[in-house]
């Protein structure tokens, strides 16, 4: 495997003296993940490939999905291709011509020994690696409880099949937790936390269950809830399809940061309302005081929901003070870490949650991400070594240990 020498982040590791662990990498979906662990029968009721034009699409619950031009990924537009534009494109360049230097599919996206190479040569001791199709596609299946449920499963099968959950204990690769089938959730959580996961992840929405929609703290998933809390592993909420509605403002679905054919679109600040309103809401129903052993990372969700947040949470404390056995922006700092995006000021984020809550995330080898992961090093610049330590390793390394109870 060949890798851009730019990449390379050996020699400032060496510097820090020690490797950062990134908690925000992901990997693409081989052809058959939604569908080698998934019954044939079952299959058109959660993923199937589909060629149009002489171009392979995925269906998914039988409807063409759109979250990708090519879910086989092959060429693949390369880590970072949109850091300027993030940056605020001081150029000014048109974001699709930033896309248009595309390669073959590197191994290191699809093999976990060719990763940990890659790994290597960028200075990372550990990641933690999510999903870039797989947490998309539940929202496009919500209405079909048992689809959802077949896809989580299958999907999980799949991702232990070709990375492991704790690949050479530097790949720890996220289970995807799906809440509409209770049930279905906690024999999943079970299973795979036998298999060895030290961290799972689930999309920041309400849940559709057979009977109606429900937060994911009403007392129905405290089975789920409790099973996480026992065993001691974290809970990511990622950035993903949660099914936000732009209110008529723009059509609805999952798109860009670009908005809608490259015009500014209230659809892109999905993301951050769908985890804020998540995360407001764990608070006022107690989620934490339930099940006190709960660990929540929010990652690619961004980070300037938060001084507003606070202000929220600190009114409604006074507002409802009979409410909250502790004030609730104390509960937050306590329960959740935050997984700012890089274009975010960390300053900031670290003066609201104290750089003990506060975890590194490269995004890498996302377009939206970063090139290089130590690419993140600019932005800690005039923090302490020992704050920057908590933010490059401590932090996401204590997440990814369990703490049963």
């Amino acid at each position: 495997m060949s890798l851009d020498p730019a990449a390379s982040g050996a020699s400032e590791a060496e510097k820090l003296g020690y490797r950062p662990f990134d908690a925000d990498n992901h990997y693409y979906e081989a052809l058959d993940a939604f569908t080698r662990h998934v019954d044939a029968a079952m299959q058109p009721r959660v993923v199937q490939w589909v060629d149009i034009g002489g171009r392979k699409h995925h269906l998914v619950g039988g409807k063409l999905a759109r979250a990708v031009t090519n879910p086989t990924w092959n060429p693949i537009a390369k880590p970072g291709a949109l850091r300027d534009y993030f940056r605020g494109n001081p150029e000014g360049r048109n974001p699709l011509e930033m896309l248009a230097d595309r390669e073959p599919l590197p191994d290191c996206y699809m093999s976990p020994e060719a990763r940990i190479e890659a790994m290597d040569a960028q200075g990372l001791r550990a990641v933690w690696l999510f999903p870039t199709l797989g947490v998309l596609y539940e929202e496009l299946l919500k209405h079909d409880v048992d689809a959802v449920a077949a896809l989580m499963t299958g999907f999980n099968r799949w991702l232990h099949d070709d990375w492991g959950y704790a690949c050479r204990d530097r790949i720890f690769a996220a289970p995807y937790i799906a809440l509409g089938d209770t049930g279905a959730a906690t024999a999943e959580i079970d299973r795979v936390l036998g298999l060895g996961a030290r961290v799972l992840v689930m999309r920041p929405a309400a849940v559709t269950t057979r009977t109606g929609v429900l937060s994911p703290f009403d007392p129905a998933f405290d089975p789920v809830w409790g099973r996480i809390h026992d065993a001691g592993v974290t809970v990511v909420i990622h950035a993903s399809d949660s099914g936000y509605s732009s209110q008529g403002y723009a059509p609805d679905g999952f798109s860009s940061h670009m908005g809608d054919g490259g015009r500014p679109s209230l659809r892109a600040f999905a993301i951050e309302r769908a985890a804020q309103d998540w995360l407001i809401q764990s608070i006022f129903e107690k989620i934490y005081d339930r099940f006190p052993n709960l660990r929540v990372a929010s990652v690619e969700n961004g980070s300037d929901f938060l001084a507003p947040t606070f202000r929220k949470l600190d009114q409604m404390a006074r507002k409802h003070y009979w409410w909250f056995d502790d004030h609730p922006v104390d509960t937050f700092r306590e329960h959740v870490w935050i997984n700012p995006f890089w274009e975010d000021d960390a300053a900031e984020v670290v003066e609201l949650m104290g750089a003990d809550r506060v975890v590194f995330g490269s995004d890498w080898p996302h377009i939206e991400g970063l090139c290089a992961p130590f690419d993140y090093l600019a932005d800690l610049e005039g923090f302490s070594a020992a704050d920057r330590r908590k933010i490059l390793l401590d932090n996401v390394d204590h997440l990814n240990t369990p703490q049963p109870t």
